[in-house]
């Protein structure tokens, strides 16, 4: 029961957020008490607010207007996934042409003199020399990625968020109340009073179902003794009956 309920809490994203602007405000504050992670505290509650900040657009959810927009924003953060294959690319054309462009050995020094003339660069190590040998290909390669990224990967990226922009906007007053509808049930199944008197409700509502369970039994008992004397009744004039028709 406790793990269904914990699913189902895990489930809701601004549970989670909650979760971690609570863990981040201990974390960040537990950092603030020591002197050597006194700035490593600060950073954590500068992250910290803006987990806060952007745990407010969930008020927006009762607008009919921006409601909506909050579903399309999470899908377009689900679609931003397909970005990975815009990685995939990026890395292969940059490993490629990093390596057709720069060829140089580290322990050979005169080639580094050779190519530059800035000896602080040489020295650092910053400068290699650059291979002219394959300018064409790189060139090549230029071309193939800048087609595949500008113009399908992007293209691609642009139209299925538009997809989903228009998918969710047909529907957006469905969508729109069951927002309303889980936003009210939510503020309703919490306690009304403050964190620290929260149990007092509990041991009340504890207690009052102590006596209405007694109530209860006392009612059934009562019912069921009704009954069975309305049987005996019936059971009796019956019997009464087919002796008289004897």
């Amino acid at each position: 029961m406790f793990s269904q309920r914990l699913m189902l809490y895990v489930q809701d994203v601004w549970n989670n957020f909650d979760v971690l602007s609570i863990s981040l405000f201990i974390t960040g504050l537990c950092c603030r008490m020591f002197s050597w992670s006194f700035n490593m505290g600060h950073g954590i509650l500068c992250m910290d607010y803006m987990v806060f900040t952007l745990r407010l657009i969930h008020i927006f959810a009762i607008h009919r207007q921006l409601g909506p927009k909050i579903i399309i924003l999470g899908k377009m953060i689900k679609d931003a996934f397909f970005l990975f294959f815009l990685v995939v690319w990026l890395s292969a054309y940059g490993v490629a042409n990093q390596a057709l462009l720069y060829q140089y050995d580290s322990t050979g020094k005169y080639w580094d003199i050779d190519c530059t003339d800035n000896l602080t660069l040489i020295n650092e190590g910053k400068e290699p020399c650059r291979d002219t040998s394959h300018n064409w290909l790189v060139v090549i390669l230029l071309v193939i990625f800048l087609l595949v990224t500008n113009i399908l990967l992007v293209n691609l990226l642009i139209a299925t968020f538009s997809y989903t922009f228009s998918k969710v906007q047909e529907c957006s007053d469905t969508y729109w109340k069951f927002q309303q509808y889980n936003l009210i049930v939510e503020y309703h199944s919490r306690p009304t009073l403050k964190i620290i008197t929260v149990h007092l409700p509990f041991i009340i509502a504890v207690q009052l179902k102590g006596r209405d369970a007694n109530k209860l039994v006392k009612w059934e008992t009562l019912q069921k003794e009704n009954i069975l004397a309305l049987e005996n009744k019936k059971t009796k004039r019956d019997r009464l009956k087919r002796i008289t028709a004897k």
